[in-house]
């Protein structure tokens, strides 16, 4: 049964805008693509679905998120000028605090709140991978699990490496065609500079994507360059020596053979020129969190030096906790708007616009995760992963562009239905895979447990 999804505008990203266009549906995939006359000959007995005033475009991607931190929202703002007592609560909490069922809910919702917002792939970096796996299949998104690994101290690198290859062998179990296991040797402040030449190593043996935090504070560039800050002192209470490599991250991890796996590197704020070449010579990609790196005071990545390197950069929304929400659409403005507020342009001398942003939400958040032959453009072919967008609020009429119209006057409240391979996950306001109410429930059982964390 091919089914036609009409709109008054679709924009495949990978090519022109279509007026009046359509976007036929056969099972998992994309069966045509173009204007709604053509597709309503070449398809006689296609289900037509009309959205009207609205636009249809790939399913955003969350190229960075921390889904099992969904019930943290709202929890750290105290903690947040103080990045290490953030990780340290935040840690703590998740530690002593939630049990596996509340970091399976936790996850759930972000997972319903992602699908409400257009999401239909996430890169998930977690602790507790299963919970996000589980998620995710239920829920129905597509995505990558980065199993999290910890460990400072390069005396323990191999047996913090054989936990980590346990936990991916029971991910695998769980592994389908839409969700895939990577791993994530946390950041250069919590995991020495063995481990990270385990992990790379072990990733490269078993093809896993590698996703790590890199290059994302002041406090992190001290740590590198001159072994001073809240980073090192830490270190140094723990007992474990840390010898400065005086070096930027970015260099820190190809010194150490991280850059050879393609990683995703989340943040990227504190990089150069030189940063900047190293990443796309070795082919590694960047999930660019500019809400999340402004609201911790971090400040913000080059997104415009990115895209004019051409870098497979895509767009995270971070976890919750530090942003509050995973809108895509509302950081594809944010992103727009903070790169030109500090004047950056292109070579050519012009702004980032409305396409810049959408193609780093969509197609460039498919390349950062490796996915590019399968989603991140309307195309026929490709995995039938699509958002349809209303442009009929008043706060969006009139629309001269699609596109500006999304970015600029749009978020993720917007949207009317999701589909991700062909099935539809979300539509007018409602998750029809999980049950949302008993989800709400138990968030703020959550919730209310949280509130009464001392700190």
């Amino acid at each position: 049964m091919t089914t036609l999804y009409c709109a008054r505008w679709v924009l495949p990203v990978a090519s022109e805008a279509i007026a009046d266009g359509a976007v036929a549906v056969e099972g998992t995939r994309i069966a045509g693509i173009g204007e709604r006359a053509s597709l309503e000959s070449r398809f006689p007995d296609a289900r037509v679905e009309d959205f009207g005033e609205a636009a249809i475009l790939p399913g955003f991607v969350n190229c960075h998120s921390h889904l099992e931190l969904t019930a943290m929202r709202g929890f750290l703002e105290a903690e947040e000028g103080d990045f290490q007592a953030w990780l340290k609560k935040l840690t703590l909490t998740r530690m002593f605090e939630m049990t596996e069922d509340d970091l399976a809910v936790s996850a759930t919702w972000g997972v319903a709140e992602a699908a409400r917002a257009g999401v239909t792939c996430v890169g998930d970096a977690s602790s507790a991978g299963a919970a996000s796996m589980r998620a995710l299949c239920d829920v129905g998104l597509r995505g990558t699990v980065f199993q999290e690994v910890f460990g400072p101290d390069a005396a323990f690198a191999r047996e913090q490496l054989a936990g980590l290859q346990e936990n991916v062998g029971r991910l695998r179990e769980s592994a389908t065609e839409l969700v895939r296991v990577g791993v994530s040797p946390h950041a250069p402040y919590s995991v020495s500079g063995a481990l990270y030449e385990l992990v790379a190593d072990y990733a490269l043996d078993e093809n896993l994507l590698l996703m790590t935090h890199a290059a994302e504070s002041h406090d992190e560039d001290l740590l590198m360059r001159e072994g001073r800050g809240v980073f090192a002192e830490n270190l140094a209470g723990r007992g474990i020596e840390w010898r400065a490599p005086g070096v930027s991250t970015v260099q820190y991890l190809a010194a150490h053979g991280v850059l050879r796996a393609r990683p995703l590197l989340a943040h990227c704020i504190r990089v150069d020129d030189a940063d900047i070449q190293t990443i796309r010579e070795t082919g590694a990609r960047i999930a660019h969190c500019p809400k999340s790196n402004a609201k911790f005071g971090h400040g913000r990545a080059p997104f415009a030096a990115f895209i004019e390197n051409r870098l497979n950069v895509g767009l995270g929304s971070d976890s919750v906790a530090s942003n509050n929400t995973a809108d895509l659409l509302e950081e594809t403005r944010f992103a727009t708007l903070i790169s030109r507020a500090g004047g950056d342009t292109l070579d050519d001398g012009r702004m980032l616009n409305a396409t810049d942003a959408l193609r780093a939400a969509t197609e460039g958040g498919a390349r950062a995760l490796g996915l590019e032959a399968e989603v991140g453009t309307l195309r026929e072919g490709a995995e039938a992963d699509l958002a349809v967008v209303s442009l009929e609020g008043v706060h969006q009429l009139p629309v001269y562009d699609a596109a500006r119209a999304l970015v600029f006057a749009s978020s993720g409240r917007d949207v009317r239905l999701t589909l991700v391979a062909g099935r539809e996950i979300y539509r007018d306001g409602h998750v029809k895979t999980v049950d949302e109410e008993r989800l709400r429930a138990r968030i703020k059982e959550i919730s209310a447990k949280l509130s009464r964390v001392k700190t």
